[in-house]
């Protein structure tokens, strides 16, 4: 939920002054807080707006990311404000939200309610925004959520348009292991007392096994100076996806980012090369 001093209601007051915030209730008590930002060119006619223009300017034509955000923090964070100012230049529209437990969403979290929360709001873009594409782009751990979603979506046979992972893992037991915080892993007992209780909880966010049932383009990206999610696991994430027979009629691609532009885990949004790439 931190920082706490982010008024998660007024978007304008990070700089976004053509967002509108929103709560939607995935099930019975829960809420989400969501932002969307239009397009740059849409600017100046987003001003003084009410929800209502918001919603039906989703089906103007211009394409939409969902944007799934890691696991610190709010939809407010610094990187993710500046992520969400580039694609909206770059002509999209951006639809966050926080997850349940996380900024002001009400209910606790887990890996299903997220994963039905991101769904929701897919959902809610599709019944809106007509024809035009739509995109899914995860970071972190909200890669975990995308491919849970996707996977899903695919098996409904709704399929996004694209799937963006940025700097995303395997798995999140192999993910907690390489962890920078995860000081024990060298000691006696450390997958028993650290690894084990996650998995017995229910929580995998199986990006590898994900990507074998998902069905749409894909693009990777991933920092080689990456210090929360090591860049190898990202690479190890691309070789199963680019393998598996469910990708057969789709691209799959994966950008790495030379260490030496700094882009670490979360400033990929910095690279001049984003909106080539994206394209």
């Amino acid at each position: 939920r931190v920082p706490y001093f982010i008024d998660l209601k007024r978007p304008q007051d990070q700089g976004l002054n053509h967002t509108c915030n929103y709560y939607l209730q995935p099930e019975e008590d829960v809420t989400i807080g969501v932002w969307h930002t239009v397009p740059a060119a849409l600017w100046k006619n987003a001003r003084g707006k009410d929800q209502l223009w918001f919603e039906e300017v989703l089906g103007s034509s211009h394409p939409v990311i969902l944007y799934l955000h890691g696991n610190a923090g709010t939809r407010g964070g610094d990187h993710r404000v500046e992520l969400y100012k580039v694609l909206s230049s770059l002509g999209y529209h951006v639809v966050t939200f926080d997850y349940r437990g996380w900024g002001d969403s009400i209910g606790s979290p887990s890996e299903r309610g997220m994963t039905y929360d991101a769904l929701h709001v897919f959902d809610w873009i599709k019944a809106r925004s007509g024809d035009n594409p739509v995109y899914i782009w995860g970071h972190s751990l909200g890669t975990g959520v995308a491919t849970n979603l996707v996977r899903r979506l695919c098996e409904r046979e709704t399929p996004p348009d694209a799937l963006i992972l940025e700097s995303p893992f395997t798995n999140i037991r192999e993910e907690a292991r390489s962890h920078p915080f995860s000081i024990y892993r060298y000691f006696p007992g450390f997958d028993w007392f650290f690894l084990d209780p996650i998995t017995t909880s229910g929580i995998k966010f199986a990006n590898d096994e994900n990507v074998k049932y998902i069905s749409c383009s894909l693009l990777i990206l991933h920092a080689e100076d990456d210090p929360v999610v090591p860049f190898n696991l990202g690479k190890k994430l691309y070789n199963i996806a680019a393998t598996s027979r469910s990708f057969r009629d789709y691209k799959v691609q994966f950008v790495p980012f030379h260490t030496d532009l700094g882009y670490r885990h979360k400033y990929i949004y910095r690279s001049p090369e984003l909106p080539r790439i994206l394209r």
